[in-house]
Protein backbone atom coordinates (compact mmCIF):
# COMPACT_ATOMS: atom_id res chain seq x y z
CA UNK A 1 0.00 0.00 0.00
CA UNK A 2 1.24 3.85 -0.98
CA UNK A 3 -0.12 6.99 0.66
CA UNK A 4 0.49 9.93 -1.73
CA UNK A 5 1.87 12.73 0.00
CA UNK A 6 2.44 16.75 -1.03
CA UNK A 7 6.14 17.32 -2.48
CA UNK A 8 5.87 20.50 -0.22
CA UNK A 9 5.37 18.66 2.95
CA UNK A 10 8.17 16.52 2.47
CA UNK A 11 10.46 18.59 1.21
CA UNK A 12 12.49 19.90 4.42
CA UNK A 13 12.84 16.24 5.26
CA UNK A 14 14.27 15.18 1.86
CA UNK A 15 16.65 17.85 1.88
CA UNK A 16 17.94 17.36 5.22
CA UNK A 17 18.42 13.63 4.93
CA UNK A 18 20.15 14.03 1.84
CA UNK A 19 23.96 14.74 2.91
CA UNK A 20 23.49 11.89 5.46
CA UNK A 21 22.60 9.46 2.69
CA UNK A 22 20.10 8.76 0.56
CA UNK A 23 18.89 6.33 -2.30
CA UNK A 24 19.08 6.31 -5.81
CA UNK A 25 17.67 2.99 -7.73
CA UNK A 26 17.30 2.35 -10.78
CA UNK A 27 16.13 -1.07 -12.69
CA UNK A 28 17.40 -1.90 -15.81
CA UNK A 29 19.23 -5.42 -16.39
CA UNK A 30 18.50 -5.74 -12.26
CA UNK A 31 17.54 -3.68 -9.65
CA UNK A 32 20.47 -1.76 -8.18
CA UNK A 33 20.59 1.44 -5.36
CA UNK A 34 23.36 3.44 -4.70
CA UNK A 35 23.75 5.70 -1.98
CA UNK A 36 23.33 9.24 -2.98
CA UNK A 37 24.39 12.71 -0.43
CA UNK A 38 24.43 15.27 -3.23
CA UNK A 39 20.73 15.88 -5.44
CA UNK A 40 18.38 19.08 -5.68
CA UNK A 41 15.19 18.72 -4.70
CA UNK A 42 13.25 21.62 -6.75
CA UNK A 43 10.93 22.50 -10.28
CA UNK A 44 12.41 22.57 -13.62
CA UNK A 45 10.52 23.97 -16.28
CA UNK A 46 7.24 24.01 -14.48
CA UNK A 47 7.72 20.90 -13.48
CA UNK A 48 8.42 18.96 -9.91
CA UNK A 49 11.63 17.32 -10.16
CA UNK A 50 14.71 15.78 -8.51
CA UNK A 51 18.20 16.00 -9.98
CA UNK A 52 21.05 13.43 -9.32
CA UNK A 53 24.35 13.13 -10.38
CA UNK A 54 26.34 9.81 -11.12
CA UNK A 55 30.04 9.47 -12.23
CA UNK A 56 30.47 8.10 -15.51
CA UNK A 57 31.75 4.41 -13.98
CA UNK A 58 29.01 3.33 -11.84
CA UNK A 59 26.53 0.87 -12.93
CA UNK A 60 23.51 3.04 -11.87
CA UNK A 61 24.68 5.12 -15.02
CA UNK A 62 24.72 2.21 -17.45
CA UNK A 63 21.13 1.59 -16.53
CA UNK A 64 19.72 5.33 -15.99
CA UNK A 65 20.84 5.71 -19.56
CA UNK A 66 19.07 2.82 -20.79
CA UNK A 67 15.84 3.03 -19.04
CA UNK A 68 15.25 7.00 -18.39
CA UNK A 69 14.22 6.49 -14.95
CA UNK A 70 15.07 6.17 -11.46
CA UNK A 71 13.13 6.51 -7.67
CA UNK A 72 14.70 8.45 -4.73
CA UNK A 73 14.13 6.34 -1.28
CA UNK A 74 14.64 8.37 2.17
CA UNK A 75 14.66 6.87 5.26
CA UNK A 76 11.74 8.35 7.73
CA UNK A 77 14.37 8.31 10.42
CA UNK A 78 17.91 7.97 10.23
CA UNK A 79 19.86 6.19 7.29
CA UNK A 80 20.21 2.27 8.25
CA UNK A 81 24.41 1.70 9.15
CA UNK A 82 24.19 -1.63 6.76
CA UNK A 83 22.10 0.06 3.89
CA UNK A 84 24.44 2.77 3.34
CA UNK A 85 27.92 0.21 3.66
CA UNK A 86 26.73 -2.19 0.48
CA UNK A 87 24.67 0.60 -1.21
CA UNK A 88 27.57 3.21 -0.86
CA UNK A 89 31.15 1.21 -1.65
CA UNK A 90 29.68 -2.07 -3.67
CA UNK A 91 28.92 -1.71 -7.12
CA UNK A 92 25.99 -3.04 -8.66
CA UNK A 93 28.18 -4.74 -11.21
CA UNK A 94 29.03 -7.24 -8.34
CA UNK A 95 26.87 -7.06 -5.70
CA UNK A 96 23.14 -7.72 -5.66
CA UNK A 97 21.56 -4.98 -3.36
CA UNK A 98 18.29 -7.05 -2.34
CA UNK A 99 20.53 -8.59 0.02
CA UNK A 100 19.65 -5.05 2.40
CA UNK A 101 16.84 -4.00 0.73
CA UNK A 102 13.41 -4.80 -0.25
CA UNK A 103 12.05 -3.51 -3.74
CA UNK A 104 8.28 -2.63 -3.57
CA UNK A 105 5.70 -2.68 -6.40
CA UNK A 106 6.03 0.96 -8.26
CA UNK A 107 3.30 3.05 -8.39
CA UNK A 108 3.76 4.82 -11.99
CA UNK A 109 7.24 3.60 -13.12
CA UNK A 110 8.95 0.22 -13.80
CA UNK A 111 11.75 0.89 -10.92
CA UNK A 112 10.78 0.31 -7.59
CA UNK A 113 11.05 2.24 -4.00
CA UNK A 114 12.82 0.01 -1.21
CA UNK A 115 10.49 -0.41 1.90
CA UNK A 116 13.16 0.24 4.49
CA UNK A 117 13.60 3.57 3.37
CA UNK A 118 9.94 4.07 2.49
CA UNK A 119 9.67 7.86 1.54
CA UNK A 120 9.42 7.25 -2.75
CA UNK A 121 10.06 9.73 -5.72
CA UNK A 122 9.83 8.12 -8.45
CA UNK A 123 11.08 10.49 -11.39
CA UNK A 124 11.52 10.09 -15.51
CA UNK A 125 14.79 11.54 -16.93
CA UNK A 126 13.68 14.60 -18.93
CA UNK A 127 17.46 16.25 -19.13
CA UNK A 128 20.88 14.58 -18.70
CA UNK A 129 24.01 16.61 -19.18
CA UNK A 130 27.79 15.77 -18.58
CA UNK A 131 29.88 17.88 -16.63
CA UNK A 132 33.10 19.74 -17.39
CA UNK A 133 34.45 19.32 -14.75
CA UNK A 134 37.19 22.48 -15.78
CA UNK A 135 34.49 24.73 -15.00
CA UNK A 136 34.68 23.86 -11.58
CA UNK A 137 36.21 26.01 -8.72
CA UNK A 138 39.86 24.44 -8.49
CA UNK A 139 39.37 23.79 -4.53
CA UNK A 140 36.27 21.51 -5.98
CA UNK A 141 37.66 19.98 -8.62
CA UNK A 142 41.02 18.73 -6.49
CA UNK A 143 38.92 17.51 -3.50
CA UNK A 144 36.55 15.87 -5.54
CA UNK A 145 38.13 14.76 -9.17
CA UNK A 146 41.36 13.62 -7.83
CA UNK A 147 43.57 12.56 -11.24
CA UNK A 148 45.12 9.86 -9.51
CA UNK A 149 42.32 7.89 -8.00
CA UNK A 150 40.73 5.74 -10.38
CA UNK A 151 37.62 5.56 -11.18
CA UNK A 152 36.03 2.40 -9.87
CA UNK A 153 36.86 4.10 -6.18
CA UNK A 154 33.57 4.40 -4.57
CA UNK A 155 33.87 7.92 -3.57
CA UNK A 156 35.81 11.08 -4.81
CA UNK A 157 38.14 9.57 -7.65
CA UNK A 158 38.58 11.32 -11.31
CA UNK A 159 35.86 10.24 -12.89
CA UNK A 160 33.15 13.49 -13.45
CA UNK A 161 29.58 13.27 -12.95
CA UNK A 162 26.78 13.04 -15.71
CA UNK A 163 23.88 15.38 -14.10
CA UNK A 164 20.23 13.89 -14.44
CA UNK A 165 16.59 15.91 -14.16
CA UNK A 166 13.92 13.73 -13.38
CA UNK A 167 10.52 14.62 -13.59
CA UNK A 168 8.87 13.80 -10.48
CA UNK A 169 5.73 11.54 -11.35
CA UNK A 170 4.69 10.11 -8.20
CA UNK A 171 5.21 10.72 -4.88
CA UNK A 172 4.27 8.84 -1.52
CA UNK A 173 5.04 6.55 1.53
CA UNK A 174 5.43 2.57 1.34
CA UNK A 175 3.04 1.22 4.32
CA UNK A 176 3.17 -2.47 3.18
Amino acid sequence: MKEKIELRDWAGHITAMLPRGILLNTNGEKFNSMVIGWGALGTVWGRPAFTVYVRQSRYTKAQLDSTGEFTISVPLEKPDPEITRVCGTQSGYTVDKTSVLTPAQPGTTKTPGVKEYPLTLECRVIYAQDQDISLLPAEIRDRNYPQDVPGDSPMANRDHHTAYIGQIVDAYIIKE
